[in-house]
Order: C-alpha cells, then sequence, then structure tokens
C-alpha cells in the first residue's frame, strides 16, 4: 500500500529555488565531500567509547548482532546498506502479528510505527535520542552519504513523490540529517505530503548556508527530542 500522490501539494515547494552555475556547484560538493570527511572522521574517533559502550548495551539487551544494515537507495539511484545500531528484537520479521490494525496501517503507509513492540529497551532509548543513527557516519566515509541530505529512502518510499521528480531526489547524495529531521522530523508525514514537500526544498536549495543552519538545527532537535520516536 503506498501513499497517493495526489496528496502532495506541489505549490512553492521550489519557491527559492536559485539556479547555480557550472563553477558554484562543483565547489560546493567539493567543499561539502571534503567537511563530511573530515568531521565524520573526527566524530568517529571522539565517540568511539561510547560507540563500544552502545554496542555492549545493544548485545546483552538481546544478543546478537550489534549493527543493522538496511538496504537503501542512494544517489543516481545506486542501492546501499545504511547502517544503524540494532535497536529491533532478532526476531523482528517474525513479530509481525503483534501489530494493532492500526499499526500495521501506519506502517505501510508512513514505513515506521508509534510504540512499536519489536523494539528492545536499549533499542527504544537509541531511537528516541538518534544515537542509533551513529554508525551512519561510516557511510559517510564510505561515499554513500552525506552529513546533510534527503533521508535515504527504501524503493517503496520514492514512489510516494511524483514520478517526474524522482531524478531529481536521487541526485542528490543523501544524508545523516536533512532539511526534514531537523525542521519536522516524524511530525511531517508523508500521508499529509509535507516530508516530501520538505525534502525537495531541500534537493532544489542546497547550499553551504542551508547545510550549515540543518547541522545546528539537528542538534538543538535531537537535545530536545522534537519528533523523536
Amino acid at each position: 500500500m503506498t501513499v497517493k500522490n495526489t496528496e502532495l501539494p506541489r505549490e512553492n515547494c521550489c519557491a527559492e529555488n536559485k539556479p547555480q552555475n557550472e563553477f558554484s556547484t562543483k565547489a560546493y560538493l567539493f567543499i561539502k565531500r571534503l567537511f563530511d570527511i573530515i568531521t565524520s572522521l573526527v566524530l568517529l574517533i571522539l565517540i568511539s567509547p561510547l560507540l563500544l559502550v552502545l554496542s555492549i548495551l545493544v548485545y546483552v539487551d538481546d544478543p546478537g548482532k550489534v549493527f543493522y544494515g538496511h538496504v537503501r537507495i542512494g544517489k543516481n539511484g545506486k542501492p546501499f546498506k545504511m547502517w544503524k545500531f540494532r535497536s529491533m528484537y532478532m526476531n523482528a520479521d517474525k513479530m509481525i502479528d503483534l501489530l494493532t490494525p492500526e499499526q500495521a496501517k501506519q506502517y505501510y503507509t508512513e514505513f515506521k510505527i508509534d510504540n512499536d513492540p519489536r523494539i528492545t529497551r536499549i533499542g527504544n532509548f537509541l531511537r528516541k535520542t538518534s544515537l542509533d543513527e551513529l554508525p551512519q557516519l561510516f557511510n559517510v566515509i564510505c561515499n554513500d552519504m552525506s552529513l546533510v541530505g534527503p533521508r535515504p529512502l527504501i524503493e517503496s518510499e520514492i514512489q510516494t513523490y511524483y514520478e517526474d521528480t524522482h531524478d531529481v531526489l536521487l541526485a542528490v547524495k543523501p544524508g545523516v540529517t536533512g532539511y526534514w529531521q531537523a525542521y519536522a522530523r516524524n511530525n511531517a508525514t508523508y500521508q499529509s505530503g509535507e516530508r516530501q514537500k520538505m525534502e525537495m526544498y531541500y534537493v532544489h536549495n542546497a547550499s553551504l548556508w542551508l547545510d550549515i543552519k540543518i547541522l545546528f538545527k539537528t542538534i538543538g532537535s535531537v537535545l530536545k527530542k522534537q519528533g523523536a520516536q
């Protein structure tokens, strides 16, 4: 089941779109990539003790794999595994019957579930604090992702966007955080069309200044747990 595209408001989604010449675009992408590499390496070194502690907590809470790689669609439609700390039970795929009809409906429309019974105790903490996202720094170093960009999508999520925007959406490298996560997170849904609108806004208005604002806004949103689940 997918969300009907007719629910996506098209007007003003690119109202602030500013054309960039080839030089400014290349300069922006070069600086952004350099910033991604340096920042990710520094962060991984600084938080390595935290990563070790979280790995132990995940394993102790539910023995099994510590990291979970989920296939997402990256730049130019290239699939890649996006890494997270595992936040669900190892047999989560067999626990689908535990979902209520309302949760099942939400799963197939928003690709997430409120009060998901498949999430472990430590997993719930990791999600609410966004610490489960930290392993994506490895994705950034491997050039699958950027620190800032549209959220990496699964194939069925892409279908919630207008078909004529797919190429534009996938022309931008997905990010660990982005305009949607920073300014709305789970408060903007696919069904309302607000999430698509916000992601496309970033695609059409990406700049170093916007990236910086998104990074600082993300830190504030995470600390305040705004829209977190």
